[in-house]
């Protein structure tokens, strides 16, 4: 799959964000879990990766399946604020 720089620029953004679980991903991107991980292992530094792969491991915001009902946005209150 090509991509623009565009694209893969929000797909490491998204990655990265806590509240964005990977079934956005794939539904925006076509990406499934694993096929994001191998997209950030070819993408980030390797230190970058590791710490990228230890923050997401185990969290639950980054599944729907796992998430608490109660988060209802994909996003912080406080990440778009007006400047």
């Amino acid at each position: 799959m090509l991509l623009s720089q565009e694209d893969e620029s929000r797909i490491i953004e998204m990655a990265w964000e806590d509240r964005t679980p990977f079934e956005a991903i794939d539904l925006q991107f076509k990406m499934q879990e694993p096929d994001v991980i191998k997209f950030m292992r070819n993408k980030l530094k390797p230190r970058s990766f590791k710490t990228w792969r230890e923050r997401v491991s185990g969290r639950n915001t980054k599944h729907l399946k796992l998430r608490s009902k109660e988060i209802t946005r994909g996003y912080c209150p406080t990440q778009y604020k007006n400047r």
